[in-house]
């Protein structure tokens, strides 16, 4: 067997939240060596197709990993983020994907010991990066610390809580479901108090609301893409998206 290559069954500009399952992804599934998932609280598509899987990494199951919970109540009636409250964005995080990506190597080692070698040499270069990176993303965003904001969908708890970030609210819990008229009401006379600096939308979802609520203020706009739509897939691509995120918030929020 030679040294891993990975492929995902959705393309970066799909949403996980509402996917179902093609027989060619069912196939995939079967052939693969190992299938990563998340687990029900981000692909629940997957539950029934991993139900007997034996060659499974699922994320959310990681001991030890330090995953966060969402508020009580933070679940918005159809499904979506319900399965324990979990907040499923873990590769926001540079502390908890360290911690996955340790795990994934160490389970190719297992199931191909003849090329462990190259996923521990592999593990160490990605670790040694990600160190770097977050030491360099905390003095990037260390002047903008103060800066309250509000992001359209409540997904980037990890990130805010790794470099203390001012995450004053959202407009919705889920991306696939629109902000309801108190959420816009509040958000707008919050607006109005003139402390909030900026007001992300993301390039998935129509920013209609986000228009209507910061119409007439002096708000910043920022847009953030937790999907990563437009990084290039590619050997570090995944420092790309953090220095992205990291200028989108340092530039939104000065």
């Amino acid at each position: 067997m030679k040294a891993a290559s990975s492929s995902s069954l959705l393309d970066a500009a799909m949403s996980p939240h509402d996917y179902a399952l093609r027989p060619s992804d069912i196939k995939k599934i079967r052939q693969a060596d190992l299938v990563i998932w998340f687990g029900p609280d981000l692909e629940s598509f997957m539950s029934s197709a991993t139900r007997n899987q034996h060659n499974l990494l699922t994320i959310s199951d990681i001991k030890g990993l330090d995953l966060h919970h969402f508020a009580q109540g933070h679940h918005d009636g159809d499904g979506h983020h319900h399965h324990g409250n979990i907040d499923p964005h873990f590769w926001l995080g540079p502390q908890q994907v360290a911690s996955v990506a340790t795990h994934i190597a160490n389970k190719l080692s297992e199931i191909d010991p003849n090329n462990k070698k190259i996923y521990k040499e592999n593990l160490d270069h990605f670790l040694s990066q990600l160190t770097v990176t977050t030491a360099d993303i905390t003095q990037r965003l260390k002047p903008v610390q103060e800066s309250g904001y509000f992001v359209f969908h409540d997904g980037y708890g990890y990130f805010e809580k790794s470099f203390n970030l001012n995450h004053l609210g959202h407009f919705t819990v889920s991306p696939e479901r629109k902000p309801g008229a108190k959420t816009l009401i509040e958000i707008k006379t919050r607006l109005a108090k003139g402390d909030v600096k900026c007001v992300f939308s993301e390039p998935q979802y129509t920013p209609a609301v986000v228009d209507t609520v910061t119409r007439g203020s002096h708000v910043s706009r920022g847009v953030l893409d937790p999907l990563a739509t437009d990084i290039e897939e590619k050997p570090g691509a995944y420092f790309d998206f953090l220095n992205d995120l990291t200028t989108q918030f340092a530039t939104c929020l000065k």
